[in-house]
């Protein structure tokens, strides 16, 4: 699928301030999720759709979940 959307190097430093850092064993690549997140939403697809290139549907809804009730959306 080539109409995926990418996060690009200058977007994701601009953003990386705003997310939690990670603690623990290494998370999934916040890029990928995050790309994933917004191609979810841009497109009005449910979760389950997601193209398998973002990772598994259960990692993009559970770290939009945690960020959202972070209120990591809305900074």
């Amino acid at each position: 699928m080539s109409d995926l959307f990418w996060l690009s190097d200058t977007q994701m430093a601009r953003l990386e301030p705003y997310f939690p850092k990670s603690h623990g064993k290494p998370g999934v690549d916040d890029r990928r999720v995050l790309s994933g997140i917004i191609f979810i939403n841009r497109n009005g697809l449910r979760w389950r759709d997601a193209p398998k290139e973002y990772g598994p549907h259960k990692t993009l809804y559970n770290r939009w979940k945690r960020w959202s009730d972070k209120g990591i959306f809305a900074k």
